[in-house]
C-alpha cells in the first residue's frame, strides 16, 4: 500500500516539474516570438498603408486601426504573460486595480482590432458591388467615423471587466461563479463565433461581385474600340490594388478562424464541465497549460498579421521593401554627408 501511494506520488511530482517546465518555456519562447514578431508586424503594417497607394483605401484605415489595437495587446497581455509565467514576476501580487486593468485591457484591444477586420471585409464587399449607392459608402470618411464608433463601444463594453475581476487565490480572475458562466459564454459568442458569420457571409459575397465584375469586364472588352490607354492602365492598377487587397484579407480571415477558436471553446469546458476550483498539483498545472496555450494562439493570430500579408500581396511586399530602400537611403545619405 505504502510502495503504491510512494509512486503516485513521485509520479505526480514528476508531472508537477514537467508542467512547469512546460508552462515556462512556452511563455519564454512562444510568447517571446509573439511579442516581438507582432510589434515588428503592426508597425509595419501601419507604414506601409500610410503609402500613398493606399493612404485613400478605407480598407487600409481598418487594417492600421486593427494594427494600433494589436500593440496594445501586445504590451498589456503577451508581455505581462512572458514575464509572469517564464520569469516568475509575481503580477498577481501587484494591487487588485493592476489586475483589473490587464485585463480590460486585453479584452477591450482584442475586441477593437478583432472587429476592425470585420469592418474591412464589409468594406470590401461595398467597394466591389455593382450598386452604386453600395460603393459609396466605402469611403475614407465613413470608415474615420466606424473606426471611432468601434473603439468607443468596447472600451465602454468591457468595463464590466474592471467591475468583476480581482486578484483571489493568487490569480486575476473573475470573483462571481454567476458571472463567469455568463462571460465566458459571451466571450465564446463575440470572439470565437460570431465574427466567423460576417466575415465569411461578406467575403463570399466579395468573391461574388469580384467574379460578376470580371465578367463585366471581358464582356466590356469584346465590344471596346481603340481609345484611351492611360484610362485603361489607370483602370488596371486599381484593380490590381482591390484585388490584393481581397486576397490579404480573406488570408488573414482564415488565420482568424484557425487560431482564435480553440480558446473560447476551451473557456467554456473550464466553465461548464470541469470544476477548476477543485484542480490541484498536476492537474492544476495541465489546465493552465492549456488555457495559455489557447490564448497564446489568439495573439499569435494578430502576430500572422504582416506575414500574412507578405505571403498573399505582392505590392505590400513591393512597398515594405520601398520603405526599408528610403530608410536605408536616408541613413547612408546622412553618414556620408558630413564626409563629403
Amino acid at each position: 500500500m505504502s510502495t503504491t501511494t510512494s509512486a503516485s506520488a513521485a509520479a505526480e511530482a514528476q508531472l508537477v516539474i514537467l508542467y512547469n517546465l512546460m508552462i515556462q518555456n512556452l511563455s519564454r519562447v512562444f510568447d517571446c516570438f509573439i511579442w516581438i514578431l507582432g510589434h515588428i508586424g503592426a508597425i509595419c503594417v501601419c507604414i506601409v498603408f500610410s503609402q500613398p497607394v493606399f493612404r485613400k483605401s478605407p480598407c487600409a484605415m481598418y487594417f492600421i486601426a486593427s494594427s494600433i489595437s494589436q500593440i496594445v495587446l501586445f504590451n498589456f497581455a503577451v508581455f505581462i504573460r512572458l514575464i509572469q509565467y517564464g520569469y516568475d514576476v509575481p503580477v498577481n501580487s501587484l494591487d487588485a486595480w493592476f489586475c483589473r486593468i490587464r485585463y480590460y485591457l486585453f479584452y477591450a484591444s482584442g475586441a477593437v482590432a478583432r472587429y476592425n477586420i470585420i469592418f474591412a471585409g464589409i468594406d470590401r464587399f461595398l467597394c466591389s458591388s455593382q450598386v452604386t449607392r453600395l460603393r459609396q459608402c466605402s469611403s475614407p470618411k465613413i470608415a474615420l467615423r466606424v473606426i471611432i464608433i468601434n473603439a468607443i463601444f468596447w472600451i465602454i463594453f468591457y468595463i464590466q471587466v474592471l467591475v468583476n475581476f480581482s486578484v483571489s487565490g493568487d490569480k486575476c480572475r473573475i470573483t462571481t461563479d454567476e458571472f463567469r458562466r455568463y462571460f465566458n459564454l459571451f466571450f465564446l459568442i463575440e470572439n470565437g463565433i460570431f465574427p466567423i458569420f460576417p466575415m465569411a457571409i461578406f467575403g463570399l459575397l466579395t468573391i461574388r461581385n469580384i467574379h460578376k465584375s470580371a465578367q463585366r469586364a471581358k464582356a466590356g472588352a469584346g465590344r471596346s474600340v481603340d481609345g484611351s490607354q492611360s484610362a485603361t492602365n489607370t483602370n488596371t492598377g486599381g484593380h490590381k490594388k482591390e484585388t490584393q487587397l481581397h486576397r490579404m484579407l480573406i488570408n488573414q480571415i482564415i488565420v482568424f478562424i484557425v487560431l482564435t477558436i480553440p480558446s473560447p471553446v476551451y473557456s467554456i469546458y473550464r466553465t461548464y464541465f470541469l470544476n477548476t476550483s477543485t484542480l490541484s498539483g498536476s492537474g492544476a498545472l495541465m489546465d493552465t497549460f492549456l488555457n495559455n496555450l489557447f490564448f497564446d494562439c489568439i495573439y499569435l493570430n494578430y502576430a500572422l498579421t504582416c506575414v500574412t500579408f507578405l505571403f498573399t500581396s505582392a505590392m505590400f511586399r513591393r512597398e515594405l521593401k520601398q520603405v526599408i530602400q528610403k530608410i536605408i537611403f536616408c541613413r547612408s545619405r546622412q553618414q556620408v554627408g558630413p564626409a563629403t
